[in-house]
């Protein structure tokens, strides 16, 4: 396992970057192989660095801590739930953290408290929904989705008055960050620094979230203490789903599609499944975002387009299968 486990993250990990440097070097200005290296080395000519330093490269890390958190929450999500179809997005947590972070707006503050805002939206969707999922028998994965399912539309409604009343100068700056939008991203360390520290933590759980896959009696008749960690998952995938909503807005199926195709590609198991989403997501996402930015250049797609139009499919593909 050791061995498999280093080798499926090594490679991801140099497809990260391969897709790191080719998010550096695409744009509506293009940059040379040799633009680009001399960059690195701390040459090249003034124009080339401030684009690559100043300006490609906070937005590149930052879609990759993005993609990261989601494809990691969406893990998590679907560990809980046994539900191929679990996503953050998909359950409400996006929608419940951009109620949050839009208060914050509407509210004129950020940073921290905007970060916050956006935590205790997700977190106050994830109590809702398992709040309201939990009948006379307990909740079911299939009922919880459901719930998550009408939360999500729920909150939609929600922000759809709190645009209608928000000011005129405010609204197109909010409609598009609602659509997943990273032209501001410039701090990428707190969200990546977050996933990092979110990976040490969970790879040494990846034995007992592998016995939770298969059910809490089972996991409970095995040892495993299952409400603390059902408990833990809830507020880590919130966490994750608030700081890349804070980050970048509201983008959907990252957590849905990344999970999925690393499970077919490599199984079940969590210990090489959590760290690999992490690569794969943010190697999605900054693909992702660098289409949105060079399809129509100058103009830039909100990255929430992209990311929709894969993960539309793929969830009615899942939702199809799982019949």
């Amino acid at each position: 396992m050791t061995a498999r486990l280093w080798q499926s993250l090594s490679l991801l990990a140099l497809i990260a970057i391969a897709a790191m440097l080719f998010s550096l070097a695409v744009g509506s200005a293009q940059l040379s192989a040799a633009q680009l290296w001399a960059v690195v080395q701390g040459q090249g000519d003034a124009l080339a660095r401030t684009m690559v330093i100043d300006l490609r490269l906070p937005r590149a890390l930052s879609a990759f801590a993005v993609g990261g958190l989601l494809a990691v929450a969406g893990a998590l999500m679907q560990v809980l739930l046994r539900n191929p179809l679990a996503d953050p997005y998909v359950l409400g947590l996006s929608g419940g953290a951009s109620i949050g972070a839009l208060a914050a707006m509407l509210a004129g503050v950020g940073g921290v408290l905007m970060s916050g805002s956006a935590f205790l939206g997700a977190l106050l969707s994830t109590f809702l929904v398992f709040g309201l999922a939990h009948g006379s028998g307990g909740w079911t994965p299939s009922r919880l989705l459901l719930t998550g399912v009408v939360v999500a539309a729920g909150w939609g409604a929600v922000i759809t008055l709190m645009l209608a009343l928000s000011p005129a100068d405010r609204l197109p700056g909010m409609l598009y960050w609602l659509m997943g939008d990273l032209s501001y991203a410039r701090t990428p360390w707190p969200p990546l620094l977050l996933l990092l520290l979110t990976c040490i933590v969970l790879i040494p759980l990846g034995r007992s979230l592998n016995v939770l896959a298969r059910g809490p009696q089972q996991a409970a008749a095995l040892g495993v203490d299952v409400r603390p960690l059902e408990w833990g998952i809830y507020i880590a995938a919130s966490l994750l789903t608030a700081a890349a909503v804070t980050t970048a807005g509201s983008i959907g199926f990252v957590g849905l599609v990344v999970p999925h195709m690393l499970r077919l590609l490599l199984g079940n198991d969590q210990r090489l499944i959590l760290p690999a989403c992490a690569l794969a997501g943010g190697t999605l996402l900054v693909l992702a975002d660098t289409l949105a930015r060079t399809i129509i250049a100058p103009e830039q797609l909100p990255v929430g387009v992209i990311t929709a139009l894969l993960g539309v499919p793929t969830f009615l593909f899942l939702l199809y299968r799982s019949r």
